[in-house]
């Protein structure tokens, strides 16, 4: 894992935890949200929450740096935590559609196995880190992570420089990302060469987000990404993703860890926790203000 990260930032990954049966029915469900009227949906849809949980609508996220805003929709499943845990009032709470009740009870399931599986794959990258394998475990457990159900509607008209989703970093430590249902994901390598990324049946695509790339000095790689407009032919086509964004707990500190600092590769990037550089990028994509 650790050599996939450094030389290119993204992996595929089989025996992550779901069965094909829970993903058809996540996919369903989704489908189900997103086939609601506008008005039904824009019922989930709440500025108050920042984008972070529920629903966000058509054009509302600008990846960093851009103008034109995505060519999406998409739906938050945040964490659940315990009543007395100290981040309780820090998290935005959860958004529950009340049309479609197993929508919400399949995403939690979902959330909570991905989570699981996250954690198994940062305590194989601490040992490559010559960290405790247990390092990440108390960080993450509980952290602010996302499962992000995503609607890419038929294109209608010219886009006219639009893109479903222009280049990007994630902003997490590390994202699950189950097979899209159709094509378009497209990956940077070191060198700057874009490659096609597909997830193949019964496996997950796995990439590095920048939280973890600022930890490491960049030593593990938070590969640029986008996914791109279809062959026109292929307009009239929907596309569906499903991707879980995991992060750490708010007050982690991202400081580049002593273990990536030498003087080869000297400190890169200032001191942050993990909630000050996430409230830093959603600023920046547009969904705070």
């Amino acid at each position: 894992l650790g050599e996939a990260y450094e030389e290119v930032g993204f992996l595929s990954l089989k025996n992550y935890g779901l069965t094909n049966e829970v993903e058809q029915e996540l996919y369903q469900e989704v489908y189900n949200f997103f086939d609601l009227p506008l008005e039904i949906k824009s019922k989930y849809e709440k500025p108050e929450l920042n984008g972070q949980r529920g629903y966000v609508s058509f054009g509302k996220e600008t990846a960093k740096g851009y103008k034109k805003s995505d060519l999406k929709e998409f739906w938050h499943f945040g964490q659940e935590l315990a009543k007395d845990d100290p981040l309780i009032n820090e998290y935005e709470p959860n958004v529950f559609c009340s049309e479609l009740p197993n929508f919400n009870k399949i995403g939690r399931h979902v959330f909570n196995s991905l989570e699981k599986t996250g954690i198994y794959i940062l305590q194989a990258l601490a040992i490559y880190l010559n960290l405790p394998e247990n390092y990440f475990d108390k960080k993450v457990t509980g952290g602010n992570s996302i499962l992000r159900a995503i609607h890419y509607p038929p294109i209608q008209t010219e886009p006219k420089g639009a893109v479903r989703a222009a280049a990007h970093g994630d902003i997490n430590l590390i994202t699950i990302l189950m097979g899209a249902s159709a094509s378009g994901l497209e990956v940077q390598t070191r060198s700057g060469n874009w490659i096609p990324v597909t997830a193949v049946p019964n496996q997950v695509v796995v990439n590095i987000g920048d939280m973890m790339s600022r930890l490491t000095n960049n030593k593990l790689h938070s590969s640029i990404h986008q996914v791109v407009n279809p062959p026109k032919k292929d307009w009239g086509k929907p596309r569906f993703s499903i991707p879980f964004f995991m992060h750490p707990r708010s007050e982690m500190s991202l400081n580049c860890l002593d273990c990536c600092i030498d003087d080869k590769n000297p400190k890169q990037f200032q001191d942050i926790t993990a909630g000050k550089f996430l409230e830093e990028r959603i600023k920046e994509l547009g969904l705070k203000k």
